[in-house]
């Protein structure tokens, strides 16, 4: 059922069964699905069902968050399922707008690029499921659920182009090798087929417990969205694809980046204008700064720094990496330290400099997420249930005291819609073509686009 923040529940009932999808603000309402695209009637519960929406609210400049979460009790969770936030312009606590629960842990949640559609993974499962961003409040109605050919789904990401979902499959389980899968997307964004599937295999790293085999975490394009970047936490690799027109993937001719051995590399993230990126180790609790090759996809191990400091002693794992818009910081979150770690970007090389900890004020901090400004970064509290923002000092990369937002059961995943405001242009590299990933900011980049 959906819950409304006055506590009331919509009255139209939703089969629960799958999943969900988070953030955005739609433009325009999309066409009914269309006959080609895979069927809701998958084996996980009974799914949500198109909700009814309250009446259309005025369209305000407060942005909308999108916030995942896991609801099972195998993961001894405590959450609903995806919910949905008007996030104020002064600060304020969020208001909670709407509630899609009986939802299979929705652990991570993506946009497509017009906003117009959510997609969710469904951790320790095996399905994706995509939602319909309603253009006038940022409501979410589901669309349909699909397989994605394996087992716990942690990322996807939509292609460059719009018309393919890739998923990583974390584990090697129930008959199903871990890998990649890539799911068609129809013209109304619901999901189709798998058009193929990548089983990832390997000699895994030396952790008993975390590395038995092939771990793939995370599925990220490159700013010119030419290669897809897969760091593998079973086999101490980054790996490196290439997608095609069909949907097929093709390993890069470079081979892999390698983290050393038992490091378990989990999530990577590039820099906005320059040719860097940076992995974040989760067993090791370091972060690698790389240069970067976007002609052949390689990349090049320069620099690994600690991200914990060197008084701490205790367990803690690295979780999520992000590097600031305007390309000066790196921050990375350590569970267990319970804390967000800040690096100064070193400008013509790359390499870090670390600026210092800010401890998250909760418990377990699986992910972070700036607003769309770069001026406020939000941390999921996993064990603690609560969304923390702290104020970025653009000059010094420092983070403020934080300031709790929200408390919603173990949050996962956070993705924001900027609703009201005006869209940035989509310009295309080549007229015609396929959008620039990182020209969806034109700010932030350095390259000569074709504007629309």
């Amino acid at each position: 059922m959906i819950e409304h923040p006055a506590g009331g529940r919509d009255a139209r009932a939703v089969p629960r069964r799958a999943a969900l999808a988070l953030m955005a603000a739609g433009l325009l309402a999309a066409p009914p699905r269309t006959a080609h695209a895979a069927s809701s009637t998958m084996p996980m519960e009974d799914l949500p069902m198109t909700p009814r929406s309250s009446p259309a609210r005025p369209r305000s400049r407060a942005a909308l968050a999108y916030v995942g979460c896991r609801t099972t009790r195998a993961r001894n969770a405590r959450g609903d399922g995806i919910a949905v936030y008007r996030v104020p312009d002064d600060g304020s606590a969020w208001e909670r707008i709407q509630l899609l629960d009986g939802l299979t842990n929705p652990s991570f949640l993506a946009f497509d690029h017009g906003r117009r559609m959510l997609y969710t993974v469904h951790g320790d499962a095996g399905e994706v499921s995509a939602f319909r961003v309603d253009a006038a409040d940022g409501r979410l109605s589901f669309v349909n659920q699909a397989s994605c050919r394996g087992r716990n789904p942690v990322h996807l990401v939509v292609d460059p182009s719009g018309r393919h979902l890739l998923v990583a499959n974390h584990v090697t389980r129930d008959g199903f090798v871990s890998g990649l899968a890539v799911l068609a997307l129809g013209p109304d964004g619901a999901l189709g087929e798998v058009v193929d599937h990548v089983p990832i295999s390997g000699r895994v790293g030396p952790h008993r417990v975390e590395q038995p085999f092939a771990k793939p975490h995370q599925v990220q394009f490159d700013p010119a969205g030419r290669f897809v970047a897969v760091p593998d936490k079973g086999l101490d690799l980054i790996l490196s694809y290439r997608l095609d027109g069909e949907g097929k993937l093709h390993p890069a001719a470079e081979r892999p980046a390698a983290t050393r051995e038992g490091e378990g590399p989990r999530h990577i993230a590039f820099h906005p204008s320059s040719p860097y990126a940076y992995v974040v180790n989760e067993l090791s609790s370091t972060v690698m700064a790389c240069r970067y090759e976007p002609g052949s996809g390689a990349l090049r191990p320069i620099q690994e720094l600690p991200a914990l400091p060197d008084d701490f002693l205790g367990f803690s794992r690295a979780a999520e990496i992000e590097v600031s818009p305007d390309g000066r910081f790196v921050y990375a979150t350590n569970r267990g330290h319970d804390s967000v770690a800040a690096f100064a970007v070193e400008p013509g090389s790359g390499r870090l400099r670390s600026v210092g900890w800010t401890g998250t004020q909760g418990e377990t901090p699986r992910f972070f997420a700036q607003d769309p400004a770069g001026l406020h970064l939000f941390v999921a509290n996993e064990d603690s249930d609560t969304i923390v923002r702290f104020t970025r000092d653009p000059g010094t990369g420092a983070l403020s005291a934080g300031v709790t937002v929200a408390r919603t059961g173990s949050p996962t995943c956070i993705v924001f819609s900027d609703r009201g405001l005006p869209a940035a242009p989509i310009w295309r590299p080549v007229p015609g073509g396929p959008p620039c990933r990182v020209a969806m900011r034109p700010a932030r980049c350095r390259a000569r686009c074709a504007a629309p």
